[in-house]
Formats: C-alpha cells, structure tokens, sequence
C-alpha cells in the first residue's frame, strides 16, 4: 500500500484528492484540530473513511488515532471554543430583558453546542447553548 503525503497530492494530483481514504500521518491525540500536515492519502478505499481530506481539517479528533488509522467522519468534530471550568459570559434575553453576567462552564463545547454553565453569582446551573461570539445563552423557558 502506498502512501501519499497530502500536500504532495493535493499539489500534483488533484484528481487522486477525491479516491482512497484518509489516514492519518502521525498519532493525534484526542481533541487535536487537523491541519494538512495530519494527514494523508492511502491508495486503499476503506469503507465507512474520508476520501477527501478537506473534510477533515479544521476538525478536531474525538478519540486519539494512530498513525496510518483511517479517519471517519465520525472520528471528527468541530473544535471546542469553550473549555471546562473556563469563565464565559452568560447571557439570558426574552424580549426587552436582558441580563449578562459571569458563568463557569461545566463542560467543553463547540458553537451550538449547549452545555452546563454554573452563574457564580448564584451558583445555579444552567443549561446554555454556545455562540459563536464566546457567549453561553441561556434558552427562556
């Protein structure tokens, strides 16, 4: 099986960017975001991998893998912008109310996802969805 770095392909050989899978060219460990130089193309269509890497990138790895480990889409999601115990602005608005104070988020997220956030302040925990600006949106009930 022969392996092709990715930049050497996407460079030279377009047309090969799309068939056989996309592996992995060294260990990434769990929570890693791909950059190009992760990974590579095996000649060898694995049933269920990426075939083309620019699906990957940007992504960060849910599990670590392995050197020459194909890479699914179900190894891959988008890269947490909130990380545990960080500090995040909590937000709450339902119509012309708006309250903003200080959370600490209880778990990682990426944009959309929601999480838990404690309000220092009360110390009641909420459930808050991420946007993309940094802020935990606490959903009116």
């Amino acid at each position: 099986m022969i392996r092709l770095t990715l930049a050497l392909v996407l460079a030279t050989l377009p047309a090969l960017a799309e068939a056989g899978s996309v592996v992995a060219a060294r260990t990434l460990r769990a929570q890693t975001v791909i950059t190009e130089s992760d990974l590579a193309l095996s000649e060898e269509t694995v049933p269920g991998a990426l075939s083309d890497p620019r699906a990957a990138i940007g992504l960060e790895t849910r599990t670590a893998i392995y050197p020459q480990q194909p890479i699914s889409a179900a190894d891959l999601a988008p890269p947490a912008v909130i990380e545990r115990n960080q500090m995040v602005p909590l937000a709450y608005r339902d119509g012309s109310l708006s309250i903003l104070t200080e959370g600490r988020a209880l778990d990682r997220g990426a944009v959309g996802d929601t999480i838990r956030v404690m309000n220092v302040t009360s110390k009641a925990t909420l459930f808050a969805q991420l946007g993309a600006d940094g802020v935990a949106y606490v959903q009116p009930h």
